[in-house]
């Protein structure tokens, strides 16, 4: 049963019914004079349950006809508290049922409850005028509010939490138990954080700064919804297309979709068929399992496909087939059939992939043979495995784990992160890399090396071409057409310039690579969270990681080597700092140890940037050269490893949001040989640098006062100074960069773990009580 009617009147009989207009005319102060009362009137506290009579005996029709199971279910259906005792939920459905439904309350959210004793004064004062006026504490609009808050407001977390703890409230970093979440349009901007996704899952109130600047001035906490800036958006997606909507709202239904297919042998998840045992069909070698891309900005299109033969115990074999526009889910072409034949089933498989790429099956799977042909699909190569994203461990499964684990706590706690799915989520969502139908995280070496050709084929022609105008502009359309059909995007985008084909090109291939590297390492964390998998996984790295003493000489360095180069990353107004707050040692089998790069000449310590999505490759097989050569910062001295000795730039790497603080920043041992060569511009021939493989150092337009440098180990550099403005004014750099072109001489010794805060403020984790 669902109340509609709303409290002015809510009865079943026609009798009843005109009770209750009767009782609506009271409350304006007359009555019809054919229902005027010969009746003395009743006094007002036998008013306060409707017509007093009247209302008992609805109240003892209703106790006596239905169970206590109706009378939950009753609540239920109209979204009320079902918890409290039977005598309570009694009185609360027979108020419900007389007057009809609360409303919520406007400034939680919560359930209203009517207490039946209060009814006098509700009837006394239901004109406005009559009511008393509620003295307001003018400076504590927030008390018992618990606020949370997220991302890069107008103001300084610290100053909004003495403001609301001035005026009443508590602020908590989570937004477990908490009245809302207060959050920044910028961040939102960026696909926002857990903290947001786990608000909209929980149907917490997500509101603007501006409830907080009002709740204030007007001395009153203001309705919430008012405020509101999620209520267009929902975790299991508005039913738009992506590409129709901003950017922010696509960026945060991809990082809340779940990973449909995990590699080679996942079962599409639409199709229902891994609950009751389905598997990829496999026969003479062969996995019938293929996905495929393509992206023609110049038409507007950037599709993908699925087609799978599934086996499924006492059933038939079963064909999948969906195709569709990225991020327009309901619009997708999608058929499951039965087939009895198999070898019909597979003849079908064979002729589908041939109509969608223009090329055969059976070559492509078994030899990679393949030609992109025009306005045809590309299939982009899955490998036999679990992407991270899928295998990884979920936040709710990394405190049992933890648990389990038989590792120091702090190195628990980093394998934590790296062992996460968060991480690499949202890795992916900043670059656009997160489709939720293919699993980018799981891709063959053949099909990232296929990638890496492509854009240093594009990189070569750049170099070459004398090409302008509108030429210029088709090439770079195809090559953007090109990539993102091989690196399928939820956003594509035409790409114009270096800083573009960096940001979204080769830096963007180099996560994915390094992702699909952690894919492999972490595999299926799902089901042996009571194993000790982080144990497992830190075995799996074959490396010794260490928690730094931080009374040690060691640590005190680190942390002065740190806080000298440091410069706050900038986000709009905003400047953030960075503390230390970890320092792990690090021995891996696949790194040059100590006493190998001690060897070598010309050693310093220098800073490394990463983000924390591809450290777990960088421990496990070392540094990789970058993928190509281009004229900006971290490109411009061609395919070599890229170091600074300056904090600040390696800050900006490690730097990922507001609401995720933490991050890692690498101090490594190089050796730069003995010939070292200065550049202030981009030097033009990159590729005799790489064959003799010569130290370099580009001159930054700041510099580390030199006197300030001393050694570290006997005979290795630390450039700890105060940063100065250097002679080099002109230099594309902001500072200097250090290159080297052989990974064996580079040696990873630390991981210093920093969390990035407000310039001068200090947030609090504030536990809801």
């Amino acid at each position: 049963m669902k109340v509609h009617e709303t409290r002015s009147h809510a009865h079943m009989s026609s009798d009843e019914q005109k009770k209750g207009n009767m009782r609506k005319h009271k409350a304006e102060g007359k009555l019809p004079e054919a229902e005027q009362s010969p009746k003395k009137a009743k006094s007002e506290k036998d008013s306060v349950n409707g017509t007093g009579d009247e209302y008992k005996e609805f109240c003892k029709a209703v106790e006596e006809n239905l169970s206590v199971d109706q009378i939950k279910e009753v609540l239920e259906t109209n979204g009320q508290d079902c918890s409290a005792p039977e005598e309570t939920l009694l009185a609360q459905c027979q108020d419900l049922l007389f007057y009809g439904a609360l409303d919520k309350c406007p400034l939680c959210g919560g359930n209203l409850i009517c207490d039946n004793e209060k009814r006098f004064l509700i009837k006394k004062h239901q004109d406005p005028k009559t009511r008393p006026k509620r003295e307001l504490s003018s400076d504590k609009p927030f008390a018992g509010m618990m606020i949370s808050l997220m991302g890069r407001l107008t103001r300084t977390h610290q100053y909004w939490k003495n403001k609301i703890e001035k005026h009443g409230g508590k602020v908590s970093n989570s937004v477990k138990g908490v009245t809302c979440l207060v959050v920044s349009p910028a961040e939102r901007e960026r696909g926002g954080s857990s903290k947001l996704v786990e608000a909209m899952e929980q149907g917490l109130p997500v509101v603007s700064e501006a409830w907080l600047i009002d709740s204030i001035e007007k001395q009153e906490a203001q309705p919430l919804e008012a405020y509101d800036v999620v209520s267009d958006l929902s975790v299991e997606g508005k039913g738009i297309p992506w590409d129709k909507q901003d950017q922010s709202e696509e960026a945060i239904e991809s990082l809340s979709a779940e990973l449909k297919m995990f590699g080679k042998r996942g079962v599409y998840k639409d199709t229902k068929l891994e609950e009751n045992g389905g598997k990829i069909f496999e026969k003479d070698g062969l996995l019938y399992n293929c996905a495929f891309s393509l992206c023609d900005l110049g038409k507007g299109r950037n599709e993908y496909c699925i087609m799978q033969l599934v086996t499924v115990p006492e059933s038939n074999l079963n064909m999948y087939f969906k195709r569709g526009k990225v991020g327009d889910d309901p619009n997708a072409e999608e058929r499951l059939e039965e087939w009895e034949d198999e070898e019909e089933a597979i003849k079908e498989f064979a002729r589908l992939f041939e109509e969608i790429t223009g090329n055969e099956f059976e070559p492509w799977e078994r030899e990679k043979k393949i030609q992109k042909k025009p306005h045809k699909f590309f299939p982009i190569d899955m490998d036999d495995g679990i992407d991270v994203r899928s295998g990884a461990l979920g936040l709710r499964q990394l405190g049992v784990a933890s648990a389990h684990c038989k590792l120091d706590s702090f190195v628990a706690n980093f394998l934590k992160v790296v062992c996460g799915q968060e991480i690499y989520k949202y890795a992916l969502m900043e670059l656009g890399l997160d489709p939720p139908d293919l699993p980018m995280g799981m891709l063959t070496d053949i099909h990232l090396k296929r990638c890496e050709e492509v854009l240093l084929e594009f990189v070569e022609k750049l170099k070459t071409t004398k090409e302008s105008g509108q030429k210029a502009e088709a090439m770079w359309a195809d090559f953007s057409s090109r990539w993102f059909s091989l690196m399928h995007s939820t956003r594509p985008m035409r790409l114009h310039d270096f800083n573009e084909l960096a940001d979204h090109a080769a830096s963007a291939f180099e996560t994915v690579r390094d992702i699909n590297t952690a894919s492999r390492l972490v595999g299926d964390m799902r089901g042996d969270t009571l194993d000790d998998p982080l144990s497992d996984r830190y075995n799996k790295l074959g490396c010794k990681i260490s928690v730094v003493d931080k009374e040690s000489e060691d640590y005190k360095m680190i942390v002065k080597y740190l806080e000298t180069t440091y410069e706050p990353v900038k986000v709009s107004d905003v400047a953030y700092s960075a503390t230390v707050v970890n320092v792990f040692a690090v021995e891996s089998k696949a790194i040059p140890s100590l006493d190998d790069i001690k060897k070598l000449p010309n050693k310093v310590l220098l800073w490394c940037g990463s983000r924390s999505s591809n450290l777990l490759r960088h421990i496990y097989k070392g540094f990789l050269p970058a993928v190509c050569s281009l004229p900006v910062p971290g490109y411009m001295f061609g395919r070599a490893i890229v170091c600074s000795d300056a904090a600040a730039e390696a800050a900006r790497y490690g730097f990922t949001a507001v609401d995720r603080p933490e991050g890692f920043l690498v101090l490594a041992v190089a050796s730069l040989g003995e010939e070292v060569k200065e550049f202030t511009s981009p030097p033009e021939d990159t590729k005799t640098l790489e064959e003799k493989k010569v130290g370099v150092k580009g001159l930054g337009r700041k510099k580390t006062e030199e006197s300030e440098h001393f050694m570290w180990r006997d005979d290795i550099k630390v450039p700890c100074g105060k940063l100065v403005p250097s002679e080099h004014k002109d230099s594309p750099l902001e500072y200097n960069e250090y290159a080297v072109y052989d990974p064996k001489q580079t040696s990873i010794r630390f991981l210093v773990e920093v969390k990035y805060e407000e310039k001068g403020t200090e947030i609090v984790d504030v536990e809801p009580e």
